[in-house]
């Protein structure tokens, strides 16, 4: 007996491959999805995801699972795209792929695939699920290296109801393993990398083509000039590579750090030393907060956070402000806590929700 028919987003990659290829071989009607978000060309003329779905469709013919395909372009630009182009005019560092899984992949494609008849969708993303009562927690993968709750924080109850993640209980070496057992082409596929579904184009190129740059000057903590730089926006805390400062008079030759960035005059500040006090912050403030429960935990909250992906979980308190926005408080002082990135809030392997971080301290 065939089980309900479900849609999987896939983008031509290995992931989500295998995430088809099991929930068929559990009995449900599978059909698969491509999403054509992004349709700018490269120089030679060629669209972005042109090579991806010609992968994407061998995978479906060796599966034997209809593919369809979408433009959300439109709704990308408008919902994802501008607000990233906004918080990089005003001298932050956004996210665009957790704005991207919120509006695109887990609503604009949630939604069509109910319109295709599907009772839910899956997706190729490394997380878990799981019943708490009436509620539906997001836990981390058990692949702690491919986790990705990370990027589904703003996610909400329908959402994670109505959506699959078969491949969460696995690591990534297995689902190669599978991938090439059931001789798909995606098996040896690199992993895809860069902004969500603009891919890997060099970025100072690719932003200059949306915002007018303007030099400005690159000034030590006390006020010296030792070079130029070519927008601030191109620029995030704590960076060290790419800004050409060299031969400064009466300096080492220890490398240089962004340790500030002061849009209003257009001015990079830097220093020589990678643990730079002006670096280092223990309180931030968050907007938009999500909580993937539905309902505002009982705060104070104590509990474990990351201001960027690939950070470890570190002790906070979280603290009730105005607006429903929050106040974090870490145990130890972070790093480059920077503005228009996400933190994420976890409890053990569960994520709790995230917001934008707005400002440090």
């Amino acid at each position: 007996m065939t089980k309900n028919k479900i849609i999987v987003g896939i983008s031509g990659g290995v992931d989500s491959s295998v995430a088809a290829m099991l929930l068929k071989e559990k009995g449900y009607e599978v059909e698969a999805l491509f999403m054509k978000n992004w349709n700018d060309q490269t120089e030679d003329g060629k669209c972005l995801w042109e090579d991806d779905v010609k992968d994407a469709m061998q995978v479906c013919d060796k599966l034997d699972i209809p593919l369809n395909t979408v433009d959300f372009s439109k709704d990308y630009w408008e919902k994802v795209f501008k607000n990233f182009l906004t918080e990089y005019k005003n001298g932050r560092t956004p996210n665009p792929d957790v704005l991207c899984n919120k509006e695109i992949k887990f609503k604009a494609f949630l939604e069509y695939a109910e319109n295709l008849g599907a009772e839910k969708i899956a997706t190729g993303h490394y997380a878990c699920k799981s019943m708490n009562g009436n509620s539906i927690q997001l836990l981390k993968s058990i692949d702690n290296n491919k986790d990705q709750s990370y990027f589904l924080c703003c996610l909400n109850q329908n959402q994670l109801a109505k959506t699959l993640f078969p491949i969460g209980s696995l690591y990534k070496k297995s689902i190669r393993e599978l991938a090439k057992k059931a001789g798909l082409i995606t098996h040896n596929k690199k992993d895809s990398t860069g902004i969500c579904f603009i891919g890997e184009q060099p970025f100072r190129n690719f932003l200059s083509n949306f915002i007018k740059s303007e030099r400005g000057l690159i000034k030590t903590v006390d006020g010296k000039s030792i070079g130029e730089h070519d927008g601030t926006f191109f620029y995030t805390l704590g960076q060290r590579q790419g800004l050409g400062i060299g031969g400064v008079k009466n300096a080492t030759n220890a490398p240089w750090y962004i340790v500030k960035k002061n849009t209003t005059d257009n001015e990079l500040i830097v220093a020589q030393d990678h643990d730079h006090p002006f670096l280092h912050s223990k309180n931030l403030t968050v907007l938009n907060i999500n909580w993937i429960s539905g309902e505002i935990p009982l705060l104070p909250l104590k509990c474990k956070a990351k201001c960027r992906y690939r950070q470890s979980d570190q002790k906070c308190t979280i603290y009730a402000a105005e607006n429903n926005d929050i106040i974090v408080k870490f145990e130890f002082s972070q790093r480059a806590i920077t503005p228009g990135q996400y933190i994420v809030f976890y409890n053990k392997n569960e994520c709790l929700g995230g917001g934008i971080i707005d400002s440090k301290y």
